[in-house]
């Protein structure tokens, strides 16, 4: 009895004990350096319990192209995917540690694609499948995903958010 009751505790803890950035590691997911600004701006900026993030686009600055265009939704997806990994690498040089971010408040993603294109959610969630993947439902936060003409430096995704510090 008390050999399973030592077996249920040990199943249950690694659950709780995982930090965000072991969740992560276990997807196979690391983070890249954060990106220098490109412009007269901070990549962050906190106020009280709120950490508002800039737009970001995928690390190392690099990746081009439009949706319906040159891309389609698996790659814009998969390019939402690095965006997301790009801001939690933002995250953490602000924080020191992803544990202390309570909950991923607003994310405003911005996907830049031709007018006929429509998939916008579908590539937004590549960004948001990241975010629950290092924080669980905490991750999942009220969205937008819009389409744009353009985006810096022809990204095919900007996003910016909002999290809540601990």
């Amino acid at each position: 009895m008390r050999i399973a009751i030592l077996a249920l505790a040990l199943m249950a803890t690694p659950a709780l004990a995982e930090t965000p950035e072991q969740r992560l590691a276990a997807a196979g997911l690391t983070l890249p350096p954060p990106n220098a600004p490109i412009g007269l701006y901070v990549p962050a900026a906190r106020v009280g319990k709120l950490l508002f993030l800039a737009g970001h686009g995928e690390c190392p600055a690099g990746g081009a192209g439009k949706l319906g265009a040159t891309m389609d939704v698996a790659a814009g997806k998969a390019n939402a995917a690095k965006v997301a990994l790009c801001m939690l690498a933002t995250i953490k040089a602000e924080l020191g540690d992803l544990s202390k971010v309570k909950r991923v408040v607003k994310v405003m993603g911005l996907i830049n694609a031709t007018p006929e294109f429509t998939q916008h959610p579908e590539v937004m969630n590549g960004f948001s499948e990241v975010m629950v993947t290092a924080f669980g439902d905490a991750g999942k936060a009220p969205r937008v995903a819009a389409g744009a003409g353009s985006l810096p430096r022809s990204w095919p995704v900007e996003v910016d958010a909002i999290v809540e510090v601990k």
